[in-house]
């Protein structure tokens, strides 16, 4: 039986968790706190009725107070530490008066990591961020490793997935491969910390709202994945993430793979840019050319990143949900036409993010057959004519159908954040479009 090692860091404590939320990682740490003992209090500004999918989850647990619809300052001031969500304001006074009361602020992929490179110091961490392709390249590492034969656990921004039990579960030897949005690099810097491959697929604009406008700020969150790198340590990024890196860190040792062709199932230049990636980090855990070659020619899209999803009476369906920028739309465009030689079928629009749109805009005019539009903040900042645009999805796809004949592509490609009234993440998005498309086949 593997030794609990994480014990020490969480038995007979007093927890504040900032942030339960609904894609389950949070609820996934509360459990896996609650179940130690540890007195827990749950703040979420979200209320009882919101969250109520969550908290059915915990109903189990009576070490567990919470804190609905609001923070108080004073949930913040007797806690051994606060488990902070991702996504929290860097300005949050909460965290702040925290701080102040010198009260440690952690959040769970970097904590986890931090007790593995403490605890068991032969497990390897790969950590991945990047703008675009870092899902898909998180994905394809730990794919690569698992068919090698390595016990390999996911972690970070994974659906469902929370880091917290994965304590329960690595043991000395093992890979963990964590996909790292800016947010929970943000963790990383805290605890200083890097892991020790890092990945950095490519820096472009985004969450631009959140960091009101300052993309410094937003890349040095990004820049934590190789901050506090030793000697040993390695970090390998694309071409263009290397330019970026070294315009602010001259002195960084950036390896930029070879630039030769993987076969792969996955079309589009950006997907041969993570293929790239994820054989040089694979290389770096002592794979060789073989083994990694034959692994990649058997991956397949992650689901919602340019994913295949067949044909539907003759038409060719692409689940792009994940494209929440404006760059990540006009990549999968440029992937289809190039691959199909033909102009896609697009559903484009949601929430606003702040970012440029006038690149999308000239694909959106020169490069589709139709763009049926879903209503949102950032759908109203498009220029364009819009003469399909509808509240929901089930309009949306019922229309690109009607435009699509046998042979045709539709491709759902946001563009835009999913957050509004009708949808809590972009996971609830990816659902609805998929139980539509159901009713096309």
């Amino acid at each position: 039986m593997k030794k609990e090692i994480y014990l020490p860091y969480f038995e007979n404590s007093k927890v504040t968790v900032m942030g339960l939320g609904l894609l389950g990682r949070g609820v996934g740490d509360t459990a896996f706190l609650a179940k130690l003992g540890t007195e827990l209090l749950v703040t979420d500004k979200k209320n009882k009725e919101q969250l109520a999918t969550s908290l059915q989850t915990l109903e189990r647990y009576n070490n567990i107070t919470y804190r609905l619809g609001e923070h108080t300052l004073e949930d913040f001031e007797n806690s051994d530490f606060i488990l902070k969500a991702a996504g929290v304001p860097f300005d949050s006074v909460y965290i702040k008066h925290a701080k102040d009361k010198g009260i440690p602020v952690y959040m769970s992929a970097a904590l986890i990591s931090f007790i593995l490179m403490q605890e068991l110091p032969d497990v390897i961490i790969i950590g991945v961020t990047g703008t675009r392709g870092k899902s898909t390249t998180t994905e394809l590492i730990a794919h690569i490793l698992r068919e090698n034969g390595m016990r390999v656990h996911l972690g970070g921004n994974i659906r469902g997935v929370a880091n917290l039990p994965l304590l329960e579960e690595i043991n000395d030897g093992d890979y963990l491969v964590l996909e790292l949005d800016s947010w929970q690099l943000q963790g990383f810097g805290d605890m200083k910390i890097s892991p020790q491959i890092a990945v950095f697929t490519s820096f472009m604009d985004d969450h631009m709202n959140y960091y009101d406008n300052d993309r410094e700020h937003y890349f040095n969150d990004k820049a934590n994945i190789y901050r506090f790198h030793n000697e040993y340590d390695i970090l390998l990024a694309s071409k263009d993430a290397k330019q970026e890196i070294l315009k602010r860190d001259k002195k960084a040792r950036v390896h930029v793979p070879d630039a030769t062709l993987v076969e792969t199932s996955l079309i589009g230049e950006h997907n041969q840019i993570a293929a790239q990636l994820a054989y040089e980090a694979c290389s770096q855990c002592g794979l060789d050319d073989n083994g990694i070659r034959a692994a990649i020619k058997t991956f397949k899209a992650v689901h919602g990143r340019l994913e295949d999803l067949g044909l539907y009476n003759g038409v060719r369906v692409f689940n792009d949900n994940n494209a929440t920028t404006p760059d990540a739309t006009i990549k999968a465009i440029e992937a289809i036409t190039k691959t199909y030689n033909l102009t896609p079928i697009v559903i484009t629009g949601g929430t606003d993010k702040g970012l440029p749109l006038a690149a999308l805009e000239k694909v959106l005019q020169e490069k589709t057959k139709a763009v049926i539009y879903l209503s949102g903040t950032g759908t109203d900042r498009l220029t364009l004519s819009k003469e399909y645009e509808y509240p929901t999805m089930s309009t949306c796809v019922s229309q690109a159908f009607k435009c699509a004949k046998k042979g045709d592509v539709i491709i759902f490609s946001p563009a835009f954040a999913s957050f509004s009234k009708y949808f809590n993440n972009e996971y609830e998005r990816n659902d609805a479009f998929i139980k539509e498309l159901e009713k096309h086949r």
